[in-house]
């Protein structure tokens, strides 16, 4: 399974930083006994990598070399390859110029590298169907995409919507390789072009595609702002204090078999 990192984004809203945003230190690591900084993006990489991918695309934009440096080809034992997206037109664009390298014939999961979310685990829940939706309760979904479910159906994506009708927006989501050929070869019809995945979503059902949503997910930050930025911190010291003896052993068991210890 692929894991498919969007990573063309300015981060307008943190700069000035000497570096890319994804890059971003948030909390720390422990490796040979040594703490060391996390980059905010590899959160993700952790949580896409224990959701099954066993390869990680990375869309950068063409001045983001410094996140090639920092990943090289390899991350806790799954491969990593390159993308380069051009000018900033999107995350379905983004998503959708990383076939040239996933192919049509594998899953492939979808997160956005400057969010940190809890459980670390929750990818591991999305099904494989066309598309499935991991989802997260925030308290301004306002400025999220909220998920409008019937039962696990999902019903619209309300993008950035005033009042939106779901305090449940997504942080994640999985794609069938059926599901990625029919939302790519939608999205490149002539009438469509979407800026956001949303709106294709929307259209997709319209035109008879299914998705589900599901609600495993228990907090969500946006670390693209400063004040997320000091959330994130917070939240990662509470889950650090509230982690069980079992997810200790799993830090082990990875730091023995050449992994590298789990951001927190």
């Amino acid at each position: 399974m692929w894991g498919v990192i969007p990573a063309a984004g300015r981060g307008s809203r943190i700069q000035p930083l000497a570096f890319s945003k994804e890059l971003l230190p948030v909390g720390s690591r422990t490796e040979d006994g040594v703490e060391r900084p996390c980059a905010v993006s590899e959160y993700l990489v952790e949580r896409m990598i224990r959701g099954g991918a066993d390869k990680i695309c990375f869309v950068i934009s063409p001045g983001k070399s410094d996140i090639l440096e920092y990943f090289g080809d390899q991350y806790g034992g799954a491969r990593i390859a390159y993308v380069v997206q051009p000018n900033a037109e999107g995350l379905c664009d983004a998503i959708f110029r990383a076939a040239c390298v996933v192919g049509d014939t594998e899953s492939i999961l979808v997160g956005l590298p400057d969010t940190i979310w809890f459980p670390p685990d929750a990818l591991s829940t999305l099904p494989e169907v066309p598309l499935s939706f991991l989802l997260f309760p925030v308290e301004h979904p306002e400025l999220f995409d909220a998920v409008v479910l019937e039962g696990n159906a999902v019903r619209e994506v309300q993008v950035k919507h005033d009042a939106p009708a779901s305090h449940w927006v997504w942080g994640a989501f999985r794609m069938s390789a059926t599901g990625f050929r029919e939302l790519k070869s939608l999205w490149q019809t002539p009438e469509r072009q979407d800026e956001y995945f949303g709106t294709l979503v929307n259209a997709y059902l319209e035109k008879g595609g299914t998705a589900i949503g599901v609600q495993t997910g228990e907090s969500y930050v946006d670390v693209g702002t400063l004040n997320g930025y000091r959330t994130a911190m917070t939240l990662l010291l509470s889950e650090k204090n509230r982690r069980s003896p079992l997810f200790r052993r799993w830090s082990q068991t990875r730091a023995r078999s050449g992994h590298y210890g789990a951001c927190e």
